[in-house]
């Protein structure tokens, strides 16, 4: 093959790892901030594609070469996979936001939103907090190194300009949400439990003591209560975060590996 042919599939395999790598970069929470802006995560995109262009083996599919139709459908499918790891890998930051969300609620929260920075929807207040927090030990134990090296572990999985566009190919999204409520109940389980019981008590106190406004009592006092169990399950939290962040990563490269 000549120079010239070469260099046209030097252009497209790098093309088609960027827009790999781009849709990581559109998906995952650990970089979808405001402050990363679409012309940054492109460029940053094409330099983790050739930083990664030593593990990119073999030749690039027959229908990636048919023409401008046939790259286009290559690069949806390589967005795709990217998308794709970067939401199921991201199944303990979210369970956090879900458990936050729901804890907010039973400390009386529930009406408190504040402004989330990351996807500029109003977000639970608790949370955001503990979203945050678990952003920071994600980076703290290098989760987004682990996350760029099961971006490169998915070019072995799913060649180059290889993956499909079935709607029907099952990805583990139903392993995914269960996963993900499971996770989210371990949270919650035991802010819920002592509130539920911090519940019981105030409606005790409202039959034996009817003279007392207890719905004036109750409010504050489960916000304290609330905050003071924030504190003191925080590393039972950590822990089991620190527990997921493989596991996760794991999936998600089963539920891209099915695109073939």
């Amino acid at each position: 093959m000549n120079l010239e042919g070469d260099l046209v599939l030097f252009i497209v395999a790098f093309l088609l790892a960027t827009t790999r790598f781009l849709g990581l970069l559109l998906s995952t929470p650990a970089f979808v901030a405001p402050a990363f802006p679409m012309p940054v995560r492109f460029w940053l995109a094409a330099v983790l594609a050739l930083a990664a262009w030593p593990f990119l083996s073999g030749p690039l599919p027959e229908r990636a070469l048919l023409g401008w139709g046939g790259i286009v459908l290559a690069g949806a499918g390589e967005l795709l996979v990217g998308v794709a790891l970067g939401l199921l890998s991201a199944l303990p930051l979210y369970a956090v936001q879900v458990a936050g969300r729901v804890i907010g609620t039973q400390m009386g929260f529930g009406m408190v939103n504040v402004l989330d920075p990351f996807s500029q929807v109003q977000v639970s207040l608790i949370g955001q907090i503990k979203f945050l927090l678990a952003l920071w030990y994600f980076f703290y134990w290098n989760g987004h190194l682990l996350l760029l090296r099961a971006l490169v572990e998915t070019f072995r999985l799913v060649p180059l300009g290889g993956a499909g566009l079935s709607l029907a190919a099952e990805i583990g999204t139903g392993t995914w949400l269960q996963e993900l409520f499971v996770l989210s109940f371990r949270i919650v389980l035991p802010y819920f439990g002592t509130l539920l019981l911090a519940d019981l008590g105030l409606g005790f106190v409202a039959r034996t003591v009817p003279q007392m406004n207890v719905f004036v009592l109750g409010l504050p006092l489960k916000i304290i209560l609330g905050f003071f169990l924030l504190i003191v399950v925080l590393p039972l939290t950590v822990n089991v975060l620190h527990g997921q962040i493989e596991g996760a990563l794991e999936t998600a490269l089963e539920g891209v590996s099915l695109w073939r």
